[in-house]
């Protein structure tokens, strides 16, 4: 598992990262391969789950709404020439081109910047066209054999958490990105699929936003695994959002991002990293797996089928252990108390079978993991963050097993993150 060590520096988060899954039971959880039923799916298309584009210099002013523009983040220079994201004057990350498996050199530029030394190339000269120009990234698609993606934020990973004492401001650059990002589907034809990003904090906001989004194409949108002003994501009073993701046809994402923390954030005092402290690294899942926790077995996804979940670059390798302890706590739970803290027919595992997906590297061997837990798995490259791969297909590919070819493994490279676009429910 690669570390989240480009946030510092460029924006960057990540881990360094179907159809022949084998009937089995692992440790209790039943595994019987899932098959996901996806309308309006090419037969060949492959879909990357995990993409980045990289924002402009001002873009959270130039699509913030007028009056509040005051608020946007932006990247500026500093004496020396090196471009940093800032907020009214606080710096927050380098701004930084990574380039795929480079990462000792992002950690190079870093230093330099932080000891004063210019750069070695002009941040605005070493930004290629297809780190943000729709129309570029279409033809990186094609180069590297790619038929549609799910494009990320870049510097919309490391700023929330910075931001998380003003709602005002959060809003508005949200509501920026989320502005371009339907110009973006415009311009992606079909084939790029930029990720809103919002908050639970508003639910009149996130009501606007959500069927401004909707109208204009978006069907992915990120959100923290986190409290909601001390509220837990299955709290009655946050039903409305899950019903408002519903309504508009929306998939809530969960993605690697500085968001509020699972741990009370004495255990990251000593760390001086600001944007990226290392226990997010150790304990990259574990985010993501509370919140699901806590959508199944506070019933959540029982009411709600028809919500569906994504969870990106958070690592796979940790679902297996996961579904086992969560039947099994439940089942325990269950049988200590005559009963469980909400009905569900289902075994709990079953919901998150039934209701999300995650993204899944190579290294992280796919195969494996669907013969353990069923077909939930999508591949990714993080493109172009420096832990990503430049060349997402040859990895898998290179693993010589029923997931290194798309026409033998659809769910892995297609029909799950078509899903996840809405374009299947079963029918």
């Amino acid at each position: 598992m690669a570390l989240l060590v480009a946030v510092a520096s460029s924006g960057s988060c990540g881990v360094g990262k179907a159809a022949v899954a084998a009937r089995r039971t692992d440790a209790g959880v039943s595994s019987a391969p899932r098959q996901v039923s996806c309308r309006r799916v090419s037969t060949t298309g492959v879909i990357d789950c995990d993409q980045h584009l990289f924002e402009s210099r001002t873009l959270w002013a130039d699509y913030a709404d007028p009056n509040r523009r005051d608020q946007a983040l932006q990247i500026v220079d500093d004496p020396a020439g090196n471009a940093w994201l800032e907020w009214h004057g606080r710096r927050m990350v380098l701004a930084d081109v990574t380039v795929p498996g480079e990462t000792e050199e992002v950690g190079a530029r870093l230093q330099r910047a932080l000891a004063g030394e210019p750069p070695a190339r002009a941040y605005d000269d070493a930004l290629p066209a297809a780190y943000w120009q729709p129309a570029a990234r279409l033809a990186e698609l094609d180069r590297l054999g790619l038929d549609e993606a799910f494009l990320f934020p870049n510097y919309g990973l490391v700023w929330e958490h910075n931001l998380v004492n003003d709602l005002e401001a959060t809003k508005t650059n949200m509501g920026a990105w989320n502005r371009w990002a339907v110009e973006v589907a415009a311009d992606g034809r079909g084939r790029l699929h930029p990720v809103a990003h919002l908050t639970l904090r508003d639910l009149d906001w996130l009501d606007e936003q959500l069927a401004a989004l909707a109208a204009g194409g978006i069907r992915l949108a990120m959100i923290a695994p986190a409290l909601v002003d001390g509220r837990p994501l299955s709290h009655p009073d946050l039903d409305r959002a899950w019903a408002a993701f519903i309504e508009h046809d929306v998939a809530p994402v969960f993605h690697v991002a500085n968001q509020q923390r699972p741990f009370d954030e004495a255990w990251y005092a000593s760390d001086p990293e600001p944007t990226n402290p290392v226990l997010s690294s150790v304990f990259l899942w574990v985010p993501a797996a509370l919140a699901i926790s806590d959508l199944v077995v506070n019933g959540v996804l029982e009411r709600r089928p028809e919500l569906r979940l994504g969870v990106i670059e958070l690592s796979a390798v940790w679902l297996p252990m996961f579904l086992m302890y969560l039947d099994g706590g439940v089942r325990f739970v269950t049988r200590l108390h005559g009963k469980a803290v909400a009905d569900m027919p289902l075994a709990p595992s079953e919901y998150v079978r039934r209701q999300v997906r995650v993204a899944a590297f190579a290294y992280e061997r796919p195969e494996r993991l669907i013969q353990r837990v069923g077909d939930l798995f999508m591949c990714c490259s993080d493109f172009p963050h420096s832990e990503g791969t430049a060349q997402p297909l040859d990895d898998y590919r290179a693993l010589d097993d029923t997931t290194s070819d798309p026409a033998i493994a659809p769910g892995l490279y297609r029909d799950n993150a078509a899903w996840l676009l809405g374009r299947g429910n079963g029918a």
